[in-house]
């Protein structure tokens, strides 16, 4: 029988590898929306935002909490060595998938003029939110496969499957949007509308990407499926007395499983599109131009939301395999161990998430301009917009946090409770803000921060009630925040006498982010703001490790 021990380090490796692949696909996810970005322009950037907005939230209700409800299921059936069982649950969510992702499908397909139009008030994203649709049916059935191969327990299969689709995706948008922002103005030209069509167009091409990717990625992951459900039905033939649980109970099992996981992501995400929806409805009553709406969107979704973006993923990604762990604890009645898993997460992601916060709101202007030069024209708002709201990476990145060790310790209510407190308060925020003190696009930047804050503070609370953790402030918040605020302002003035001195703003912006990588993490271990166990965390922690104990830096 496998030790805790043993447990726990399988569990923290499957996560590890999940984890990293998801930083590794985020990045991909990131340098294609550059170029992607510089081909559609600020407008196409708002339409292609509306699009994904509504189908996030399509996903999500549809077959999002599919592979967390499949893997936690079979692998409970594995557990028992009842194969039997397993494969029933293969078969229900499959069947779930499919109606569930060719009804939401649908939906989005035939109620796209009245997502884009009606609600949301941008009538030419219809062409990219009506290719988006397919999309939902694929992702339905990839999202199981993923889920059974990860409750066998591997992660493999679903960790390439990510970078696969996300690759296709990256390579299929650039060149379609591409292609058909020239096909949208020479349609445009026609119509007398070349700009919109040519964004319109841009913006669809840059859905196809991930409608083509998801596929790429189900044809891998079925390719893999194939092969191992024969050995799988070998295996499960061998024992003909296992006891199977009727079709229908395992459907009602599967879709209790789903509904808290569901409910918790359905209100977390869906702020966004209504965000869009308040927005864009009070800023055109309140006089504002459609096409200034759209620029204004646009900048928000696809310059300020893009960047910040980055830091929360790769933090959430990497404090994700500590979650594993922590369930296998609380499960074993270690609570003491629970307490510290929560505590090395919690300061994991401050560690990242405060110089992620800070070096983007200093760095922010060269960092827009080097990246989207065809939009150098909005680049001051987009500034405006980080300075403001940089410090949403930390909120973000905690909150998203607190919600996933909220489920490690089987509080799966306390988590949807609080996104809809927070979503009720952020949304009578928002609302003041607009109608009140007419901040225009800052109130969504300014809500959207709150939204993330009071998560922190609600989901603080519930660890705190159903942990018994008790917050360390000094080595968690404190020490990383004043290293971030050095290093922020050496890397300012870094960047400022570089910038200077060469005249280059891509050189003197990479040595001052180079330089404030090294500087950050030197006065972390000056100031005893991290240890070596947290080192060991990061990718090739173990070398940076060792690197630090020669040069007298660890103890």
């Amino acid at each position: 029988m496998a030790s805790k021990k043993d447990t726990n380090s399988s569990f923290l490796v499957q996560g590890s590898i999940l984890a990293m692949a998801s930083i590794v696909s985020r990045i991909i996810g990131l340098i294609y929306r550059i170029p992607l970005t510089n081909i559609i322009g600020d407008v196409g950037n708002n339409y292609y935002a509306c699009a994904y907005d509504v189908y996030n939230v399509m996903l999500i209700i549809s077959s999002y909490s599919l592979p967390l409800a499949v893997s936690k299921l079979v692998s409970a059936q594995m557990a028992e060595k009842n194969r039997h069982n397993a494969y029933q649950i293969l078969k229900g969510a499959l069947l779930f998938a499919i109606v569930a992702g060719t009804a939401v499908a649908l939906i989005v397909f035939f109620g796209a003029e009245f997502f884009t139009t009606t609600l949301l008030k941008t009538p030419y994203s219809i062409f990219a939110l009506r290719i988006l649709a397919p999309a939902l049916i694929v992702v339905a059935v990839l999202g199981v496969i993923r889920g059974f191969f990860q409750g066998m327990g591997t992660m493999v299969p679903s960790a390439i499957s990510q970078i696969l689709e996300q690759i296709v995706n990256a390579i299929v948008s650039v060149w379609a949007a591409y292609v058909l922002y020239k096909y949208g103005t020479r349609v445009g030209a026609v119509l007398g509308n070349a700009d919109n069509y040519a964004a319109a167009y841009g913006a669809a091409g840059g859905t196809l990407g991930t409608n083509l990717g998801s596929v790429a990625a189900l044809i891998f992951m079925l390719v893999i499926f194939i092969s191992y459900i024969r050995v799988f039905k070998r295996r499960m033939n061998k024992n003909r007395h296992a006891r199977v649980s009727p079709f229908g109970y395992t459907m009602k099992i599967l879709i209790i499983t789903i509904i808290p996981v569901l409910l918790s992501t359905t209100i977390y995400n869906i702020s966004g599109i209504i965000d869009q929806a308040i927005f864009k409805n009070l800023a055109l009553l309140q006089g504002a131009t459609e096409s200034n709406v759209d620029v204004w969107w646009g900048v928000y979704a696809g310059k300020y939301k893009l960047m910040i973006n980055v830091p929360i993923s790769i933090a959430s990604a990497l404090a994700a395999s500590s979650v594993p762990a922590l369930t296998a604890s609380y499960r074993q009645g270690d609570m003491p161990a629970v307490r510290s898993e929560i505590n090395a997460a919690t300061r994991f992601i401050m560690i990242i998430a405060f110089p992620s916060a800070v070096g983007l709101a200093v760095l922010s202007d060269p960092i827009f301009r080097v990246l989207f030069p065809s939009t150098v024209s909005t680049v001051e708002l987009a500034d405006k917009m980080m300075l403001l709201g940089a410090i949403a990476v930390i909120f973000y990145s905690l909150s998203t946090l607190t919600n996933g060790l909220l489920q490690g310790i089987d509080r799966l209510r306390v988590p949807v409770i609080n996104a809809a407190i927070s979503l009720v308060a952020h949304v009578i925020l928002l609302v003041i803000l607009m109608l009140v003190f007419q901040m225009k696009i800052m109130s969504v930047v300014i809500a959207n921060t709150f939204f993330a804050l009071l998560m922190c503070v609600l989901n603080a609370s519930g660890l705190a009630r159903y942990s018994g953790y008790r917050q360390e402030i000094k080595k968690t918040f404190v020490i990383p925040a004043v290293c971030s605020a050095v290093m922020g302002a050496a890397a300012y003035f870094i960047y400022r006498l570089l910038y200077a001195a060469c005249g280059r703003m891509i050189i003197a912006m990479i040595i001052a982010i180079a330089a404030a990588v090294i500087i950050y993490f030197l006065l972390l271990l000056i100031f005893k703001g991290i240890t070596e166990e947290d080192i060991r965390r990061f990718p090739k922690g173990r070398s940076i490790a060792a690197l630090a104990r020669r040069l007298h830096l660890l103890r």
